[in-house]
């Protein structure tokens, strides 16, 4: 399992509600259609955060690698309707940063991976 984590922060924060119906119609979507696993959208508890830590958080759960790739393959082939969700969500963001993470410790124990 690989979890694609998403730390964001709203344009405006008066907004919240709507950014989470949009990320409910985008996410839902893909869940329904096995491009990913799971999701979560969590929001900061009494404003209670430190450093970068964001309103809001977004987790996207991938069985694998390989499935993580077949998902942004899928992604490329959009039709209208499903950019229009995806650009709606996104159109709410102010900023993003990104990460993937796995469970630890896990079978395969490697820290770095190199070709060269």
């Amino acid at each position: 399992m690989n979890l694609y984590h998403c730390m964001v922060e709203l344009k405006s924060p008066d907004r919240a509600l709507q950014f989470a119906a949009a990320a409910d119609a985008w996410l839902g979507h893909l869940k329904s259609e096995n491009i990913i696993t799971d999701w979560r959208l969590l929001r900061r508890k009494f404003g209670l955060a430190s450093g970068q830590h964001t309103d809001f958080l977004i987790e996207i759960e991938v069985e694998s690698m390989s499935a993580l790739e077949k998902a942004f393959s899928e992604l490329s082939k959009m039709d209208d309707e499903h950019t229009r969700r995806y650009e709606f969500m996104h159109s709410l963001i102010g900023s993003l940063n990104v990460g993937l993470y796995r469970p630890y410790p896990d079978p395969a124990q490697r820290e770095r991976i190199a070709l060269l």
